[in-house]
């Protein structure tokens, strides 16, 4: 088993009285890693699922004394899917009061769904955890640095999904599978998504577009529909954690862009399925595009996981990406703390490649850094 950076920083908040919350996309492993943080408690848990007609009938008319039923001699219990249950935030709020030497740990692959239910009820009780894809440190914990590192081109063509890693001949139609099976479930059940192929449509769009700037207007009128429903469906997906977003930065300096926004996949595999395309690297004509899509995702998840340890917790590090009217661009940028770094991202070490002055004049504190396969470790957190 590949070890979770967020295991141990989960099971240390166990039994302080607040529920712990594991977002995360389908077949990502949140699962599992529930299962092994369990299993390293010791303690005897109790599990339900969303999943399960049953155990959502179940909580259609919870109390107290339900939850007495429920719990038996347990302390701790795991509800998985959690987001399919209606009234689930009130069950356990419910819990909580009722129960403060129960630990509740719910799943969820829908953020944009169990945060609805639980905000208001779970006010205070609760920590909130993302689980992604393996990330690169977790990778390298696992098989080291070394072999890691031989295994970038699988991951740019396949990503990082645990069964994808772990089952790495049969890659394509397991993505295949979880693009086409599991990845859009939850959308396509919730009410805002009336049209199933848009969304689709939609991805293949973006996926065309990875790394570069990318206009909802234009989007909507390819799609022949509202700014308003690209907007949404966007939200949907970031919320799903199929996406992430990235705006532009700016301090209102000359002929920057302001409002722009380039948008990744949360994995680079999800991304070459949505386009059906597995072709070779050394074949490929967006091998620029693979691999900064690789290298924003897995910065996200390393600075995800960085900031839930407790000593990081109110460190807050912003992500966004540069370019000007006339062309002058960085790839990302990140501000925390009133500083400012900047990175260009070269997948041909090779080729001479610099900051831009137009940044660097403008921002001349600026850390700068040019990314390639030769140091992306160290951008990774290694």
């Amino acid at each position: 088993m590949i070890r979770r950076s967020l295991q141990d920083i989960i099971q240390t908040n166990f039994h302080k009285g607040k529920a712990v919350i594991l977002y995360g996309a389908r077949q990502c492993g949140k699962t599992t890693l529930t299962r092994m943080t369990v299993d390293a408690s010791a303690e005897n848990a109790v599990w339900v699922s969303g999943d399960d007609d049953t155990d959502v009938r179940m909580f259609s008319t919870v109390t107290k004394s339900v939850w007495s039923q429920i719990l038996g001699s347990s302390k701790l219990v795991v509800i998985d899917e959690a987001q399919r249950i209606p009234g689930i935030g009130r069950a356990v709020k419910i819990l909580t009061d009722s129960f403060p030497d129960v630990q509740a740990i719910l799943t969820g692959s829908s953020s944009f769904l169990i945060a609805n239910m639980t905000e208001e009820p779970l006010t205070g009780r609760k920590y909130e955890y993302r689980l992604y894809p393996f990330s690169f440190l977790e990778l390298s914990g696992a098989v080291g640095f070394s072999d890691e590192r031989k295994a970038l081109q699988q991951r740019l063509l396949f990503g990082s999904y645990p069964e994808v890693v772990t089952k790495p001949d049969e890659a394509q139609s397991l993505l295949q599978l979880i693009a086409d099976s599991y990845l859009y479930r939850d959308l396509f059940e919730y009410e805002g998504i009336r049209k199933p192929k848009l969304l689709k449509d939609l991805l293949r769009l973006l996926a065309y577009q990875t790394g570069s700037e990318v206009s909802t207007a234009e989007l909507a009128s390819s799609l022949s529909v509202s700014r308003g429903t690209v907007d949404s469906y966007l939200s949907l997906l970031e919320q799903s954690f199929i996406i992430f977003i990235l705006n532009a930065y700016s301090t209102n300096k000359r002929n920057e862009l302001k409002k722009a926004k380039k948008i990744y996949f949360c994995d680079n595999g999800i991304r070459n399925a949505v386009l059906g395309d597995f072709t070779p690297i050394g074949a490929r004509k967006d091998i620029g595009a693979l691999w900064e899509n690789y290298l924003v995702s897995e910065r996200i998840k390393y600075l995800s996981n960085k900031n839930a340890l407790p000593a990081n917790g109110t460190s807050t590090v912003s992500s966004y990406f540069w370019r000007t009217t006339d062309g002058m661009e960085i790839d990302y940028v990140e501000e925390s703390a009133g500083s400012l770094s900047a990175y260009e991202f070269k997948w041909n070490p090779d080729k001479k490649c610099r900051v831009t002055t137009a940044f660097t004049n403008r921002y001349p504190d600026a850390a700068v850094s040019v990314v390639t396969p030769d140091t992306y470790q160290n951008f990774l957190g290694l």
